[in-house]
Order: structure tokens, then sequence, then C-alpha cells
């Protein structure tokens, strides 16, 4: 079933974050999207030429709805990255289902239903629970970000959904998104100094660009070919994934307020979902070709 990709995509995210955490210590997080998107690029370019197909697109428009959206929500969501811990991080990155909920409610010209903003408000709660307990002062800043990167990964998401269903290729798609990362983050960095990239720390870019890779050409899959509620549902398997490589790995073990506060996220993101214009609409299987 083409929505388990999603899960895949979650560990993949997973494991890009822990390395985002042990790279910070060394390159920013514009040098690490640059690094990212460079070998994502690289590897898009690969599967497109596989597959027999060209870069070329006759939806550039839209290509670059996605590319500046999903730049500026992977530019904040690895600051968050480098100051909160992964699951924090992670999970309010998560938050993306509740906010498309409403754009998409707005986009189709609707009155949100007291029901939904009732399902926004919980998820919500569940992160004011999930930063609370553990926020310092220093980390209020990081966390508004992250949390910003949840609301345009939704316009990000979205633009995704439109470009499968206009039958853009998936590496195409995965192909654009890193060509504007690429580009923003390279911008952002020509007035800095970079970090230089030895043997000792090469790995950890590479793992983040390949893991990072791995993520977004799943989830693409997962959203343009699998049903739209169960991918959804599956997505917050990142969370749990995180969660588990936060404890093992860093020892980020959260108060149980924190804990309930995901759950309340999950949850409502799940329920928003379910709300969507259109979703029991969207939740049949997508017949198209491999």
């Amino acid at each position: 079933m083409h929505s388990l990709w999603m899960v895949a995509a979650g560990l993949s995210f997973a494991l890009m974050g822990v390395f985002v955490k042990y790279a910070s210590a060394q390159f920013s997080a514009a040098e690490m999207v640059f690094y990212r998107s460079l070998l994502q690029m690289g590897v898009a370019w690969f599967v497109l030429g596989r597959a027999g197909l060209s870069v070329k697109t006759a939806r550039f428009g839209m290509h670059v709805h996605r590319g500046v959206s999903g730049f500026v929500s992977l530019f904040m969501f690895f600051y968050a990255l480098t100051t909160l811990p992964v699951a924090t991080a992670m999970t309010l990155n998560y938050t993306s289902p509740l906010f498309l909920a409403l754009l998409l409610t707005w986009i189709a010209r609707e009155r949100p239903r007291r029901v939904l903003l009732a399902t926004v408000g919980l998820g919500f709660v569940g992160a004011i629970l999930l930063l609370r307990p553990t926020l310092t002062a220093a980390q209020v800043w990081p966390a508004a970000i992250g949390l910003a990167s949840g609301a345009i990964s939704a316009i990000a998401y979205w633009n995704v959904r439109e470009l499968v269903r206009a039958e853009e290729p998936e590496a195409r798609v995965v192909f654009y998104f890193a060509l504007f990362a690429f580009l923003g983050s390279f911008l952002w960095m020509t007035p800095q100094i970079w970090s230089p990239v030895r043997l000792d720390n090469v790995g950890l870019l590479v793992a983040i660009g390949v893991f990072g890779t791995a993520g977004q050409l799943a989830m693409t899959r997962a959203y343009g070919k699998g049903r739209t509620l169960v991918t959804a549902a599956l997505s917050y398997s990142g969370i749990v994934f995180s969660s588990a490589l936060g404890i093992v790995v860093f020892a980020d073990v959260l108060p149980w307020p924190a804990w309930i506060g995901m759950g309340l996220i999950v949850a409502a993101g799940i329920i928003a979902v379910q709300l969507q214009p259109g979703a029991q609409k969207a939740a049949a299987p997508q017949v198209t070709s491999d």
C-alpha cells in the first residue's frame, strides 16, 4: 500500500534530525540545507534519468510556490533542531496538518466549522503542554520558529499534492524543491563565512542529504499515490521515531505533560485531516501508474 511509504519517510526524517543535531555544532542551518539540497538534486536528477525523464516542466510556477515555501519551512525546521530536543522540534513541525486543514477550508471558501476550530485549538493546547515543561527563555524563539515551520509546511504539502495531481513525476517535484532550497541557502550564506568541510565531518552532511532525500521521495510517493487520510495518520510515525531516537541517542527524556501534548497534537492532526473539504473523496486510492 502506497501510504506505507510515509512510515519510511517518518524514519528517514527522524534519522536526518539526529544528524542535523550532531552537525549543528559545526555547521549553520543554512549550510546544512545547502549541502542536503545539493545531494538531493543529484539523486533526483539520477532517478529522473533512469526513468527516461527530464527536468523540463510545463508547471514551473507551481514548482516555484512549492520550492519557496519548502525552503523557508526547511530552514526554520533545521534552525529549531539545532536548539530544541529532536522530538520537540519534529512535533512542532508536524502541526502542519492543523494549518493545512484551515488552509483547505479557506481555499474552498467555506466557513470553518466549530468542530474544526475546536480540533485546531486542541492541537495548540498540545503544543503548549509540549513546550511549557521544558522550554527555557533561550528556547522561546526557536520554538516559535519551529511552530512557524509547521504552518509553512502546510502550504508546501498542499503544493506537493497539487503537483502530483497534475501528474508531475515525484522525482521532478523533489528536484525543483531541492533546487530552490539550494539557491535560497546559497544566497543566505553568500555574505557569511562558510564552515570548513573536512574528512571528520563530511559524513554528517552526507547522512543529512541521504536521509533527507529518502524522506522526500517516500513522502511524495505516499501523498501522491496513497490514501490521504491513511498517509496523514502514518506521517506521525516520525514523532514516534524521533522520540525514541532522542531518548536513546541524546537522553532527551521528556516529562509526562510533554508526552500528553504530543498525543494531543497527533490526535488533532489526524482529526483535522478527516475534516478537510473533500477528505472522504480523497481517501479513496488514486489510480496512477508506477
